[in-house]
């Protein structure tokens, strides 16, 4: 029996493709026992599409050297939540279905996160949930597996029972795939098809954040969600 296994940094309202891996999962992993990227990440902000060009939403956070994601805290000392939704409203004043977004922006925005990963992890499974999709959502930090970099992510697999092991585009940098096949667990990169839908501003891009898509199709939403995988051969034969 196949069973898809999605493991993914928690991320800020990520980009529609994000989505397309959790509409393909059978589980879908919140990878947050590993370090906070060094700078800038998707992990605490993502594009937002506006009248003057793309700009950053930015999630304010208490910063330390060496944080596991797990234990990095927002900085609720701003005023934040009440700032993103003056700027989604602003930004998206001309959009269709803008209500629908700020709706649900502010039903995640109700809950008082004092980490980063839980509110990310609401974030992608409130999304996740208004876009119909239902794949079993797990935690790192509550599976035992151990090691590093490939070896983790092999350990949380089989400890799921995984037989297919769907990842975006960043692994071909590190991951081994051959130590995935000598445990029987094939591995798939997405293909990912970035389908145009009604969208403001100019020039149609996909790399923001899927409250775009919201915000200008609303609940048809899913209907865009059409990316399929790619066998890593193919893929890295490809690039």
């Amino acid at each position: 029996m196949t069973k898809v296994v999605v493991i993914s940094q928690p991320m800020f309202f990520p980009w529609i493709g994000l989505f397309e891996q959790v509409k393909l999962s059978d589980v879908f992993v919140h990878y947050d026992d590993v370090q906070l990227p060094q700078g800038r990440s998707f992990i605490s902000r993502v594009q937002i599409k506006t009248k003057t060009g793309v700009q950053w939403l930015t999630v304010p956070v208490k910063r330390s050297n060496n944080q596991l994601i797990s234990d990095v805290e927002l900085d609720n000392a701003q005023n934040w939540k009440r700032n993103h939704l003056r700027f989604l409203q602003h930004s998206y004043s001309k959009a269709s279905c803008k209500s629908i977004m700020l709706d649900l922006v502010e039903s995640i925005y109700n809950y008082n996160d004092g980490k980063l990963s839980n509110l990310n992890q609401r974030i992608v499974e409130t999304i996740s949930s208004f876009l119909h999709l239902s794949p079993c959502f797990k935690v790192s930090s509550h599976i035992d597996a151990k090691g590093h970099s490939s070896e983790k992510l092999l350990n949380i697999i089989k400890n799921l029972e995984g037989t297919v092991y769907v990842t975006g585009h960043g692994a071909r940098n590190y991951l081994n795939h051959e130590l995935f096949e000598s445990e029987n667990i094939q591995v798939a990169y997405m293909d990912y098809k970035k389908k145009i839908y009604p969208q403001l501003y100019g020039e149609f891009t996909p790399y923001v954040s899927i409250l775009d898509l919201i915000a200008n199709v609303g609940y048809n939403s899913s209907e865009y969600l059409v990316s399929a995988t790619i066998d890593w051969r193919e893929f890295l034969k490809n690039e």
